[in-house]
């Protein structure tokens, strides 16, 4: 069984058996990989707090052959985020993030970029004012790194480059679409502003560190959120839930708010 040693963020946990824990992870250089926890729920567990959702660690990790679950034999806390887990608002922001990165991003297939893109977008929910817009940012450039950018440049079921009319969002073809193809799609598009697409192409084209500075607010907001929303629900082929993790909040947390579902 070699020792293997990966910087990541952690996905999400769960429960397994009577103490353990599985553990969902984005490594830098592993990419979405998965480790059982010996002991992680006891309460003088070597774990700690180590591998609570949104936390970037550095962990030692075992290998066994033929097994695709990896043993954590030990996490170094880097950044715990904790702030993310402390009010709803931002733990649902954060969920979007990692929840599309769970989501869409194969097994082991590291992308550096992408895992950089994550830290980035925790870091700058920590200092935002405006939590709901940064978590759409980030999940709009996490989509282009992982091969999913919505199509705005051109029809995304015929490739006509001039479309004329109203401006339609197809999310099952993935981007915009010319209103021939709009009303032969399956499901209701999402009629965007142009306001809406600006603000789509320039989420999408910036670089991270750049992202922060774009604003959405009104009818751009809603529009983009929609369309957004339901792209990722048809990528990912289930709807996301912004807070899958709540088990892990504090209890003044639950109490909060009561009607947000609980998964354990």
């Amino acid at each position: 069984m070699p020792l293997v040693k990966a910087t990541a963020i952690i996905l999400r946990s769960r429960k397994w058996g009577e103490a353990d824990r599985i553990v969902t992870c984005y490594a830098k250089n592993l990419g979405k990989i998965r480790g059982i926890a010996r002991g992680a729920r006891r309460q003088k567990s070597r774990f700690g707090a180590a591998l609570e959702p949104f936390t970037v660690c550095r962990l030692d990790l075992f290998e066994k052959t033929g097994d695709t679950l990896f043993r954590i034999s030990h996490v170094d806390v880097i950044s715990s985020f904790h702030s993310l887990r402390e009010d709803l608002d931002l733990m649902a922001a954060a969920a979007r993030m990692v929840n599309v990165v769970s989501a869409v991003t194969p097994d082991g297939d590291p992308d550096p970029v992408l895992f950089e893109t994550l830290q980035q977008g925790l870091a700058s929910l920590c200092q935002s004012e405006d939590p709901a817009c940064t978590a759409l940012l980030v999940q709009i450039k996490l989509l282009g790194l992982t091969g999913f950018r919505p199509q705005t440049d051109h029809c995304a079921a015929c490739g006509k480059t001039r479309m004329a009319g109203a401006l339609q969002f197809s999310p099952l073809a993935g981007g915009l679409v010319c209103m021939p193809c709009a009303s032969r799609q399956r499901t209701c598009c999402v009629s965007l502003s142009q306001g809406s697409l600006a603000f789509l192409q320039q989420a999408a084209r910036l670089a991270p560190q750049l992202l922060m500075r774009l604003r959405a607010v009104g009818r751009v907001r809603d529009e983009v959120e929609e369309a957004i929303e339901r792209y990722v629900t048809v990528v990912a082929g289930r709807r996301l839930p912004p807070t899958d993790f709540l088990s892990h909040a504090p209890q003044s947390v639950y109490q909060a708010d009561s009607s947000v579902g609980v998964r354990t």
